[in-house]
């Protein structure tokens, strides 16, 4: 079991600016039986230069006062420490005083007359709160971490398996937040372990799940018609966005910057095995498993088959037969939009609003995948995203400035639009290689591959024998796969050791992991 560790805070020091300090020695006396230690002035000047020439942690500040006022004395402060907390204490209770000292950046304000435990809970909230939070936050991973470990000693069923993806996400996050409580590595090697019994899970339930009907999640070929159908006939236009390769912490970072503007519900579904786009999105708009595709559009699939960069070339082809298929008529033709550069989303933003009057929109958005292979090539990039926080980190401020988040913005205006969000696949962060034996024609993928008689060690991947009982493929000739499990990837014994580093602590996807199968389906319906 865990266990946490508490530290405790050190002393601050607090400024108290009031030019009748004499009144208020009783509250500045429990401030420093409380720990803190307090320095006084009684005017604005004299504690302009006690900021100028000593580190404070916080200042009290009169708003009413002889000679230079408490909002010039503000003014000042901050032009001399702009992070230093300020709290402003006045008698004038009225709106626009109020309005001036928060837009001057004020922390809190204080009405008079104080008593010491508004005081001390205001220093609290300001310099102690990051630490009372840390404790909190600490406490409660412990219960989260032991009740996720219980789960796993209980023979999780694939609504468990989400349940423990949300949680542990949600614990990461958390401890971004966080980094001074030393509980990140806990997490990650409980994700790890998480990894290690998902695998094994899917491994023995994936067969079921793409045969039979009953008893299974919802894989990728049963999107649109869950999710997007049924939507067409309530709404004038719905946007169905696919964002590649994206993972569940990815959506969740940029979730943050949607509540203000819609009503968000979120569900879950399985990525296809590989997970990988020519299998996963292809499925998602044509509502076929892989092999059915093969089996049903020969000449769509071979020309897919053919060009490794030209996988999806036909995802609008694919979603028109399936509309075709359920017999659904659209007031108009489908728009389908791929989105694979900065300059093009732009584009795509100013006219979204045109967008509107279509039926149905199906919009590809391909940077969170460009973001994990460039991040692979570049090492500048990883530098600036060396693990899963800062990769986090890096999705929000690429969402924030997006074209994307400017497109769902317009969007939400409109009261007879629904929006729609998914994701193919995610990725893992690949840490261990192995050695992996195919011919000269085997796929190239780090995490899948597929050709004739490819080979791994069966406790690093899933040997298929007969793609067909797994819903694949057979391509032309006689094809077994190999994929994945848990963070490895695959690597030849031809400079073995070359590719080995150049690969190593990368996100991949195409293999069998929480990260890369467990996925967000989100609803979004403006709040206007």
């Amino acid at each position: 079991m865990l266990t946490q560790t508490m530290s405790a805070a050190g002393k601050n020091n607090i400024l108290w600016i009031d030019d009748e300090i004499e009144h208020l020695k009783s509250n500045i006396l429990y401030l420093k039986n409380k720990g803190y230690n307090v320095d006084e002035a009684t005017n604005g000047e004299d504690g302009i230069s006690l900021v100028r020439n000593k580190d404070f942690d916080l200042v009290f500040l009169d708003e009413m006062m002889p000679g230079k006022g408490g909002l010039q004395t503000l003014t000042e402060l901050k032009e001399l420490r702009p992070s230093l907390p300020v709290v402003m204490v006045t008698k004038n209770e009225t709106e626009t005083l109020m309005e001036d000292a928060i837009g001057s950046k004020i922390s809190d304000y204080l009405i008079k007359p104080v008593n010491p435990n508004q005081v001390l809970l205001v220093c609290k909230k300001i310099l102690e709160s990051k630490r009372i939070t840390g404790n909190q936050v600490s406490r409660d991973y412990i219960q989260g971490f032991n009740e996720i470990s219980m789960s796993l000693m209980d023979n999780p069923n694939w609504q468990d398996w989400i349940d423990i993806h949300v949680k542990m996400t949600n614990w990461e996050m958390e401890l971004d937040a966080h980094p001074n409580l030393g509980l990140k590595q806990t997490l990650t090697d409980q994700r790890k372990e998480c990894n290690i019994e998902f695998s094994k899970f899917v491994e023995k339930n994936y067969v079921h799940w793409v045969n039979e009907t009953r008893d299974k999640p919802v894989l990728s070929n049963q999107i649109v018609d869950n999710y997007v159908i049924p939507e067409l006939d309530k709404y004038k236009s719905v946007f169905f966005f696919v964002i590649d390769c994206m993972r569940l912490d990815q959506w969740m970072v940029m979730e943050r910057y949607l509540h203000e503007y819609f009503k968000i519900q979120k569900d879950y579904y399985y990525s296809l095995l590989p997970t990988a786009t020519p299998y996963s999105r292809n499925a998602i708009f044509a509502g076929l498993y892989p092999s059915d595709l093969e089996k049903h559009y020969p000449e769509l699939w071979k020309k897919n088959d053919d060009d490794e960069n030209s996988k999806n070339n036909y995802e609008k082809e694919f979603m028109q037969k399936l509309l075709e298929r359920r017999k659904i008529k659209l007031r108009n033709d489908l728009k389908y939009t791929k989105i694979m550069d900065s300059d093009f989303g732009r584009g795509i933003e100013n006219k979204i609003q045109s967008y509107c009057n279509n039926h149905l929109n199906a919009i590809v958005i391909n940077f969170v995948d460009m973001m994990a292979h460039s991040r692979s090539d570049y090492a500048i990039l990883k530098e600036i995203a060396p693990d899963e926080s800062a990769y986090r980190s890096l999705t929000a401020s690429w969402f924030e400035h997006s074209s994307f988040f400017g497109m769902l913005r317009q969007l939400a205006n409109k009261p007879d639009v629904k929006v729609i969000i998914t994701t193919d696949h995610g990725s893992i962060r690949c840490l261990h290689g192995v050695k992996a034996l195919g011919d000269r024609e085997t796929s190239t993928n780090l995490r899948y591959k597929c050709g004739r008689n490819v080979k791994a060690e069966l406790r690093n991947a899933i040997f298929i024998k007969d793609p067909l009982e797994y819903k694949l493929p057979k391509r032309s000739g006689i094809v077994n796969y190999i994929i994945a499990k848990e963070d490895f990837y695959f690597v030849y014994p031809t400079e073995y050791h070359k590719y080995l580093n150049q690969y190593n602590d990368t996100f991949q996807h195409g293999g069998i992991s929480i990260e890369e199968m467990i996925l967000p389906v989100v609803t979004l319906e403006p709040k206007l």
